[in-house]
């Protein structure tokens, strides 16, 4: 588990020690990334959350790596795509702020193996195409040195498309999201957000609702109602 408040965010791949450990502080952002392997399969997911009140600075950037999620989340592509060629969905709005993120945007996800499993992926280097059936991890992300990190990581799943126009003989693929943990709606400025984004967004959050609000305790159940109200 990669477990980090303010600059220790800013770090990829951070590992606590005495020297770096801090408490969780107001005005700051928390980015906890971990998982688990089952029997089922593996799971890989990141969520950055705020402590307290964010900033406004806050707000923008995370909206940006929200944006950069839902559009890979809502992509269609050909089959022979590469991994190199989505990787670019998901920076076009961090690009817009003059940001950028050094790590590849998604990797291959095994069971029982690496968690990071080649070829395939969606990063600038990976030439790989992508095929039915692949669990690939989309995880944007933005990092501002001594200050703060966010990163959002979803699992999803290679799927070959449904409802494809009669008039294309083109087989095409799209990704069925897996993942199901709310979004921090203090850190989402919707008016940053399109239209199909928002829509996107509340049929995510509804689908986490229904699947999980069953299986909480009460006080789960009411947070839950409340995470993943609809964002206007």
């Amino acid at each position: 588990t990669i477990s980090a408040s303010g600059p220790n965010a800013a770090f990829i791949h951070y590992r606590v020690t005495a020297a770096t450990n801090r408490t969780l502080e107001p005005g700051t952002l928390y980015l906890v990334d971990s998982g688990g392997q089952y029997l089922s399969g593996t799971t890989d997911v990141t969520r950055t959350v705020a402590i307290g009140d964010p900033l406004p600075s806050h707000r923008r950037l995370y909206t940006a790596v929200l944006r950069g999620l839902i559009a890979l989340s809502m992509a269609r592509w050909p089959e022979t795509t590469s991994g190199r060629d989505l990787d670019t969905l998901a920076r076009q709005f961090l690009w817009q702020t003059g940001h950028d993120y050094d790590h590849g945007t998604g990797h291959g996800v095994g069971q029982f193996l690496d968690v990071h499993e080649g070829p395939a992926g969606l990063s600038k280097r990976t030439n790989s195409s992508l095929a039915d059936g692949m669990i690939m991890s989309i995880e944007p992300g933005c990092y501002v040195q001594g200050d703060f990190g966010i990163r959002l990581e979803n699992l999803a799943a290679v799927r070959s498309c449904c409802g494809q126009p009669a008039s294309s003989d083109l087989p095409m693929l799209e990704f069925e999201t897996l993942t199901l943990a709310p979004f921090d709606q203090r850190l989402i400025a919707s008016d940053m957000l399109a239209p199909a984004e928002k829509r996107w967004l509340n049929a995510y959050h509804e689908m986490v609702l229904d699947r999980l609000h069953a299986a909480g305790s009460p006080a789960v159940r009411r947070w839950l109602e409340t995470a993943c109200r609809p964002i206007e």
